[in-house]
């Protein structure tokens, strides 16, 4: 049977359970099945997708994805990360858009420990107290609580390495600056914005704060999970350490940091071990499947299909990227992303090969996309997230209209990691 059809078969049937609600694992699960033992040999195959299995999650390369999960659940749990936001909140003084801008410098700062549901549930009731604009307080809410995805440590970036298989540490490294650029993107629009918009996001009295407490409430609560961080990404950088002893090395530090402050409780241990445990194995579930999926679409001769299909249209390899974009982008409109590496890469990365790119560079692109992909209408998962936390008088079209202005500004970021590959390659290119 040719390639085509059996990949309409494969992806078809994927997207058939997936629509009909199955979970992603599932559906991973029931296809697998049917093709080891349609083209695996029948009995023999299934013992084979057994051993897949087995081999695709019993590695040392994955470690970090719970360790970075957990780094993010103890100081969340802990209530460490509200008291962060407390303290650069007192930074910002009467700046124009300041809580935009303190959402902003929250998921920028603490991008393990955020998300929309945090931020929104903490800063968009306030916002709507002091005036705020839909726009002002959603969209902002909704563009700094994906930056997790793009500033280090990234846990998708990990399962993302190791999927394509490449180096996770120059991942990690890689996303840096274009995360710490989408985030500087994202504040001076919403500075320049309320500037010529005042109404938008109305000033208000701030009670002053001596310098003194300040800077005090900053060494005792920011700086420490700074140091933290740094030191994650640092030893990765410097080549001291492996990114799985330095996400462990990170998870210690933060169990520590929650101790000091005397927050260490068995309630706090066992909800954090438990929302973490959760979400892991979420993703190693879906992992499992994905990489039985992928050796399938190797030994049927898709993927070998879809790569000359692909070099056939050598001439314009920038189509072949912006066409791989906007199917990840429209994916990501309708699944987890987690789910979209997982189904995307066996057949990305192949092509990425073959083009000859440097899959650090389209790694880093793709990350973004995906993080694009969480705020844009109609369905984007974060849209939803914001419904849910926001007040009743919050119509759907009131989020998509936050959101368009930061996904544009997702699109001018990823314009410039395409034009100059140095946005990611630089720093790489200068670990040891």
């Amino acid at each position: 049977m040719d390639w085509p059809f059996l990949m309409l078969f494969f992806f078809g049937g994927l997207s058939a359970l997936l629509l009909l609600g199955l979970p992603v694992a599932f559906a991973f699960l029931c296809v697998n099945v049917i093709g080891v033992y349609v083209f695996w040999g029948g009995a023999i195959g299934l013992q084979q997708l057994i051993l897949s299995i087995d081999s695709s999650i019993s590695t040392f390369v994955l470690v970090p994805v719970p360790m970075f999960i957990l780094m993010g659940t103890v100081i969340f749990h802990s209530g460490i990360a509200y008291r962060m936001i407390d303290v650069l909140d007192e930074w910002l003084g009467k700046i124009a858009g300041r809580l935009a801008l303190l959402s902003i410098g929250a998921g920028s700062l603490f991008a393990t420990l955020t998300s929309v549901a945090m931020l929104g549930s903490t800063l968009v009731p306030d916002m709507e107290r002091r005036g705020y604009s839909k726009s002002m307080s959603i969209g902002p809410i909704l563009a700094s609580g994906s930056l997790a995805i793009m500033i280090p440590p990234s846990a998708l970036g990990v399962i993302l390495a190791s999927m394509g298989q490449f180096s996770v540490g120059k991942l990690l490294i890689g996303i840096l600056l274009p995360g710490l650029l989408l985030a500087v993107v994202y504040a001076t629009y919403v500075v320049i914005r309320c500037h010529i918009q005042p109404h938008l996001a109305p000033p208000y009295e701030v009670a002053p704060t001596p310098i003194g407490p300040r800077i005090m409430r900053t060494l005792q609560y920011v700086l420490p999970l700074v140091i933290i961080i740094s030191i994650v990404i640092g030893t990765i950088f410097a080549g001291v350490a492996t990114p799985t002893e330095a996400a462990a090395l990170g998870a210690l530090f933060c169990f520590l940091l929650v101790a000091c402050y005397g927050k260490l409780t068995w309630q706090v241990i066992t909800k954090s071990v438990a929302a973490a445990t959760t979400i892991s194995v979420m993703v190693f579930v879906i992992l499992t499947g994905s990489a039985a999926f992928s050796q399938i679409l190797a030994f049927t001769g898709i993927t070998v299909g879809i790569t000359e299909l692909a070099l056939s249209w050598s001439e314009h390899p920038i189509l072949i990227l912006i066409a791989m974009q906007v199917i990840l982008l429209l994916l990501g409109m309708l699944i987890e992303q987690t789910s979209i590496v997982m189904i995307t890469t066996p057949i990305y990365f192949p092509i990425v090969s073959a083009f000859g790119w440097d899959p650090v560079w389209f790694g880093a692109i793709m990350l973004l996309n995906l993080e694009m992909a969480t705020i844009s209408p109609p369905f984007g998962l974060s849209l939803f997230v914001m419904k849910g936390i926001t007040s009743k008088t919050t119509t759907m079209g009131d989020i998509y209209r936050a959101a368009l202005p930061f996904v544009a500004l997702n699109l001018v970021v990823m314009g410039i990691m395409i034009a100059v590959p140095g946005t990611v390659l630089w720093l790489p290119a200068l670990m040891r």
